[in-house]
């Protein structure tokens, strides 16, 4: 079975001496009193339940999975789901970011996320329960009326309730666009909403009272395409004036999906019958509204695959120092022993060491995001709040994607370092693979993604965006162009934002002549930006580590061992990627479509 050690030391790393959270959260007055020992503290607490409570529950849910009952269209969580949950409950942990003025804990949606981590390491299926309540509680806190404020809310912040967002349809997929469910104004103000929804995460389940729908349907006099499309909240039960749960209404699970991993998630096929639902936001404007609910889905897929990296990476390092086979090829290392820990064979140390940078770029990434989203929210500088929003931006389909392609990489290595082992069940490697390959599906494909950050987030602003995230890499070469200890970082990371300045002026001018350069060119894109990303905030870390080598403590002898490997393992992929990119279009479309 499995273990899972929350990265405490690291996160306080990033949180601390990397990004100085404190300092820059005590600027935003929702903010002015927090300190590192609050956050220490949420977050030790934190990663004693995730790896005390849901780890242990990972492996049976997955061999359990979820049953619906037909008959009553009800769905049961697997064996010990419901007792978890009721313990976050308890525990006020669907608070930790939420809006004071509902219940809420108040704290830095940073600390949130770096708890969330912890989450998905030990269990993602049971974490997306109440994950997808997090984008409901933002979208209806964005754009909902008082009176729905009022009624949902404090019920989403408490845990008490769960909430979904129910988009595609089994004909549209990503185009929701083609999405045909009706509503139907009635006298009363609200919608009878009619259609059917598929893949619906947490769509339904028995570990909370309630579940508030967020549906998108189209009004009778709609424009066709997105333009047409309004959000609705529809709950599982009607709720009475004061909160009480009220009767049945019109929707209900009629299938689960049978999925190659997170099993113990139940993915819903939704039927809307005449339900009732009232309207979010203004008509017609309900994708606005949920991209509230499906940025912060993005950004939460990214979180689950930086937490598969990071427990697949922790067995894989347990597994390689324990498991003797063969002897190095300089010679023996363990001599008292018939062979060697297969840790010191070069290419098991190159996995591993993937699968850590991967780890670790991505939780510095991932927190700072964080960091400006609280950032964004928060501050009461409407530049600043700008700045922010459009870095949150940019980085989000990075997150989203890159996150979730090297955490396929990383956990396809770890499990190969398992050897024949690695398949085998209870090992629990081969379910870290399982379900990190759909985290590269869902929430919008990763060429859905690729294609969001080159043609909406770089050339549709003519670069201000990536601009404003290379002045930042710009600032930090400058700052330390004369520090002789990090030019092995440096030089490489200046190097690279300059390639990819030219790049991004190529690529645009061949699509002013062919649109479709941005699609042969958007998957190979993202994943250089992805790596210049990384590339810099390893080298923030890396002058952090520098500066504290001597001071006796391991972690940053490691750090800047880690480093020094992704800087001459991982970032030379970036050559291959930008000569890729400047194939064109031309070989995707010379063959004719008959010739496939």
């Amino acid at each position: 079975m499995p273990t899972y050690t929350p990265p405490l030391r690291d996160m306080r790393f990033v949180l601390h001496e990397v990004l100085n959270v404190v300092d820059e959260l005590k600027l935003l007055p929702a903010h002015a009193d927090i300190d590192a020992d609050t956050i220490n503290a949420v977050l030790e607490e934190g990663g004693k339940f995730a790896a005390e409570v849901i780890a242990p529950l990972n492996q049976s849910g997955d061999a359990e999975g979820c049953t619906l009952d037909k008959a009553t269209h009800e769905v049961k969580a697997p064996k010990g789901f419901k007792e978890a949950y009721a313990k976050y409950v308890e525990g006020g942990w669907p608070a930790l970011s939420c809006d004071p003025a509902y219940g809420g804990q108040g704290l830095p949606h940073v600390v949130n996320q770096s708890f969330y981590e912890m989450l998905n390491s030990s269990n993602q299926a049971w974490t997306m329960y109440p994950g997808l309540s997090h984008g409901a509680y933002e979208a209806l806190h964005a754009h909902g009326s008082a009176e729905q404020k009022a009624l949902y809310l404090p019920k989403l912040t408490s845990g008490h309730w769960t909430g979904t967002m129910c988009l595609t349809e089994p004909h549209c997929g990503t185009d929701l666009g083609l999405l045909r469910t009706k509503a139907e104004p009635q006298a009363d103000g609200s919608y009878k909403i009619t259609g059917q929804k598929i893949f619906i995460s947490a769509g339904e389940h028995d570990l909370a009272e309630n579940i508030v729908h967020l549906v998108l349907a189209r009004l009778p006099d709609a424009p066709a395409g997105s333009k047409g499309i309004s959000l609705f909240v529809v709950p599982k039960f009607l709720p009475n004036a004061d909160g009480s749960i009220g009767a049945r209404n019109g929707v209900f699970c009629a299938a689960l999906e049978h999925k190659m991993g997170i099993h113990a998630n139940a993915t819903a096929q939704i039927v809307l019958e005449g339900a009732i639902g009232t309207l979010v936001g203004e008509p017609n404007k309900g994708l606005q509204a949920m991209f509230v609910m499906m940025n912060a889905a993005r950004l939460g897929v990214g979180m689950q695959s930086l937490g598969l990296t990071e427990v697949a990476y922790q067995n894989a390092v347990a597994y390689a120092k324990d498991r003797i086979q063969m002897r190095a090829l300089s010679g023996p290392k363990n001599p008292d022993k018939p062979a060697d820990a297969i840790i010191v064979h070069p290419d098991v140390r190159k996995m591993l060491l993937t699968a850590r940078a991967y780890a670790e770029g991505g939780r510095a990434l991932a927190m700072w995001t964080t960091l400006m989203l609280d950032k964004e929210l928060g501050s009461d500088d409407e530049d600043e709040r700008k700045e922010c929003a459009d870095l949150v931006a940019l980085v989000t389909p990075i997150v989203k994607a890159f996150f979730t392609d090297n955490a396929w990489i990383a956990t396809s290595h770890c499990m190969q370092v398992f050897g024949g082992h690695g398949y085998i069940r209870e090992w629990g490697m081969e379910q870290f693979v399982r379900d990190a390959r759909i985290n590269m599906i869902y929430e919008g494909t990763n060429t859905i993604q690729s294609l969001d950050l080159l043609g909406r987030k770089v050339l549709g602003d003519n670069g201000k965006k990536l601009k404003k995230f290379g002045k930042l890499v710009q600032e930090f070469v400058e700052d330390e162009g004369t520090n002789e200890a990090l030019q092995e970082f440096v030089n490489p990371l200046a190097e690279l934002g300059d390639k990819l300045t030219k790049l991004t002026t190529e690529i645009g001018m061949k699509a002013m002549g062919n649109a479709d350069e941005v699609g042969a060119a958007a998957v190979d894109y993202l994943r250089v930006c992805g790596h210049l990303v990384f590339a810099y905030f390893w080298a923030r870390m890396a002058k952090v580590a520098l500066a504290k080598q001597d001071s006796g403590d391991p972690f940053y002898t490691a750090k800047l061992a880690t480093a020094r490997f992704y800087y001459a393992k991982l970032l030379p992929e970036t050559a291959s990627l930008i000569r890729s990119c400047r194939a064109g279009l031309a070989p995707l479309m010379a063959m004719d479509e008959a010739l496939f």
